[in-house]
């Protein structure tokens, strides 16, 4: 995976410092995360199990492993949540 450094300048703009956008990208970050993982579980759900009587014994289930692998191919959540910050599309607020 490459590397691509982001200006902190660009990010400064965003935000009142840089500090405050980095907490913004974190929060939004975890919330893409945790979408994430709802929508792996559900498609994990539809999954047939495979049983076996030996525990000992690694049995790769084909489909689990085509959606993990798809899952792996998305933009990491912190990456996704950068580029929605610098590109305007974060809104947050203080709480009173």
């Amino acid at each position: 995976m490459q590397i691509v450094p982001i200006d902190l300048r660009k990010i400064d703009e965003r935000a009142a410092n840089i500090y405050e956008a980095v907490i913004v990208s974190a929060l939004r970050a975890r919330q893409i995360n945790d979408e994430i993982k709802i929508e792996f579980n559900a498609l994990l759900s539809t999954i047939p199990e495979t049983q076996t009587d030996d525990e000992t014994e690694d049995i790769d289930n084909p489909a689990q492993l085509k959606i993990s692998l798809e899952m792996e191919k998305r933009p990491k959540p912190h990456i996704q949540a950068l580029r929605e910050l610098l590109n305007g599309e974060i809104e947050y607020r203080y709480k009173d």
